[in-house]
């Protein structure tokens, strides 16, 4: 196997764009208002010149949304394996290059799945395989730190808040945010933060992940391949995204929010240490 060049090779644009634009719309007054509207943009990927997928996207942070998701396809497992990655409104495609090709692509390529991400979300090859072989650490979180970082997150989500029509998603680590990302999908935003973290070089030990979308099953194989064990909504869980974290030990948390929040896995690593009294019901 040829040897992966250094990671300081890699030549990549930085296409971000503007998340909203300025639009006037008719109130319930008959008044006219200005508004700002998300953007939604089409991005095609194409790995060595061979079309791969089309992503509906803010267009923010593209370069990170590519990168993020053909890792967590299992297209490419070391960062250092690709040489560039060119994106280009104008074509509105995204162009990767590898040093060496892609073992068996084709074969990745003949099992797709469309998935009930935002936008539909799509994985590719018989993704279970590998996620077999992962080792999750569990990690203790106590009650009160999980209320702490809810209430330090709540003060994100500025595209949703201007614009709406969004989902967002954050790597933190204790009560702090390393990142958040916000997209027309969460499967997008997880991309882009899988995407940073390998810029970053930064592994997923003793980090909990946060989307404010439904835990599906893409969502916990996503946060799986990226080595992160919490997974923290303020939405709600599929069946068969319960049925993977449990498999796997991911501490699945849903309808987090304020002094709320219901553990569906994982109940053993929580310590609580806040619990909130509870209120009384009118007789």
């Amino acid at each position: 196997m040829a040897t992966p060049q250094p990671l300081n090779s890699l030549d990549m644009t930085h296409a971000g764009l503007h998340a909203t634009h300025s639009f006037l719309a008719i109130n319930e007054y008959g008044e006219t208002v200005e508004q700002h509207v998300s953007s939604e943009r089409p991005l095609t990927l194409y790995i060595d010149k061979r079309e791969i997928v089309t992503l509906m996207t803010l267009g923010t942070q593209p370069e990170a949304l590519i990168l993020g998701y053909i890792r967590n396809q299992g297209f490419i497992d070391n960062i250092n394996q690709i040489k560039s990655i060119q994106v280009d409104w104008e074509t509105e495609s995204a162009a990767v290059t590898t040093w060496h090709g892609i073992e068996n692509i084709s074969d990745k390529l003949k099992k797709r799945t469309v998935t009930t991400g935002c936008g539909q979300g799509t994985v590719f090859g018989d993704m279970m395989e590998k996620l077999e072989q992962i080792k999750l650490p569990q990690i203790p979180l106590k009650q009160s730190r999980l209320y702490e970082l809810l209430h330090n997150l709540s003060q994100d989500n500025a595209i949703y808040k201007s614009a709406g029509a969004v989902h967002g998603c954050a790597l933190c680590e204790d009560t702090s945010r390393l990142y958040f990302i916000e997209d027309v999908g969460r499967h997008n935003a997880v991309d882009a933060i899988a995407g940073l973290m390998w810029l970053d070089n930064i592994n997923g030990d003793h980090k909990i992940f946060y989307t404010t979308g439904r835990l599906t099953s893409e969502m916990v194989m996503k946060v799986a391949q990226m080595g992160i064990s919490v997974l923290l909504s303020r939405s709600g869980i599929t069946e068969m995204g319960l049925s993977l974290a449990q498999q796997l030990g991911i501490t699945l948390i849903a309808r987090a929010k304020g002094r709320h929040f219901q553990v569906f896995n994982g109940a053993e690593n929580i310590v609580f240490d806040a619990i909130p009294k509870k209120r009384m019901e009118n007789v």
